[in-house]
């Protein structure tokens, strides 16, 4: 018996997005045609265009999808933070471990934020879903510091924008000094993560009525 459309949609979507991450990656958004996706995938225009209003909104479905994979990671990560480890060891081991698919990832995105640069309806699209994963990424930041003697010293909101620009001029400097200029980058963000942590986050201390706090004095009361 024939699969129903409903059935068939995950693999035509997870075809259509598989062959354009390849082609976006491989020669670029602009370049690349709607034809060359669907070829490469197999399909018709038609299922294209049954899924997707533009190659704009294919690409918006990328992105989404890579910042799901990153939240995934970085929950991962936070779950196995141990009370009183190394913050920034950890921020670093995981930034290590992502360096290729971030530079892939570098390829695909890096043309399309400028394309949206240029284009203010696309500009405001990509502005909604990159203020989803910030919001996202300030979750994971508050929970990871719930569980360390740290609190946030900034909007937690402000702290993941400035994560993300660094995480992003990162995987900037990677495709473009090769292999040789890896190394200095990586240095970079060893020298610089304490800073951040540091600039971001402060030793926690008690509420003024507690009784660890060095200003509690028995009786008083907060006013």
């Amino acid at each position: 018996m024939p699969k129903s459309p409903t059935k068939r949609r995950p693999r035509t979507v997870a075809s259509l997005t598989d062959s354009a991450l390849a082609l976006f990656t491989e020669n670029g958004f602009h370049a690349t045609s709607i034809s060359d996706i669907v070829e490469r995938a197999g399909l018709t225009r038609g299922a294209f265009y049954s899924n997707y209003r533009d190659k704009e909104e294919l690409f918006l479905a990328l992105y989404d999808a890579h910042a799901d994979r990153l939240l995934a990671d970085l929950r991962a990560e936070a779950a196995r933070l141990d009370p009183g480890e190394d913050l920034v060891d950890r921020l670093l081991a995981y930034t290590a471990e992502r360096a290729e698919q971030e530079r892939r990832w570098f390829l695909v995105s890096m043309e399309f934020t400028l394309h949206a640069a240029r284009t203010p309806a696309v500009a405001e699209l990509l502005g909604a879903h990159e203020e989803r994963l910030v919001q996202a990424v300030a979750g994971v930041i508050t929970e990871t510091l719930a569980r360390t003697e740290l609190r946030p010293a900034v909007d937690a909101a402000d702290g993941a924008r400035l994560l993300i620009a660094l995480f992003k001029g990162l995987s900037a400097l990677r495709p473009v000094q090769g292999p040789q200029g890896l190394p200095g980058a990586e240095g970079l963000s060893r020298r610089l993560a304490p800073y951040l942590v540091r600039a971001l986050t402060t030793a926690d201390t008690p509420h003024p009525n507690h009784p660890n706090h060095p200003n509690h004095a028995e009786g008083t009361t907060e006013r």
